[in-house]
């Protein structure tokens, strides 16, 4: 399966479907138009409650990343749906901020933290890609 659950770890497993269906449309594992399974069968093959998997979907549709039709079930959007916006970008900043701040207490330099970035972008294969 392409979707996997560490159930020991801190991050809701809500939030870790969500994480994973972003990321599988980012490096082209779901493709545009492609249906997920259905809130029943991911829950059944995870071993999950369905109301989990259901929140998940409901963010996903929130941010714009899946559609939810009555007979197709949740599809992949095209990513015009999903660009950031400004509140997106206030987001983004307010969720590095702190990671910038203890990182910088804890005696990493600016450097040191943008190659753990470049590192990540690496590791998911984006600066292969121009990212």
């Amino acid at each position: 399966m392409w979707l996997t659950i560490d159930l020991r770890s801190e991050t809701a497993i809500y939030l870790q479907i969500r994480d994973q269906v972003i990321q599988g449309i980012l490096l082209n594992e779901l493709k545009i138009g492609e249906s997920l399974p259905s809130v029943r069968q991911l829950a059944a093959d995870l071993g999950i409650n369905m109301h989990t998997v259901s929140k998940a979907y409901n963010l996903l549709k929130q941010e714009g990343f899946i559609q939810i039709h009555r007979q197709k079930g949740a599809i992949v959007n095209a990513p015009n749906s999903y660009q950031a916006s400004e509140e997106y970008y206030e987001q983004l900043k307010k969720a590095v901020k702190p990671l910038i701040i203890e990182s910088s207490c804890r005696g990493i330099s600016k450097g040191y933290f943008y190659k753990i970035c470049e590192q990540i972008y690496r590791n998911i294969g984006l600066l292969e890609k121009g990212g």
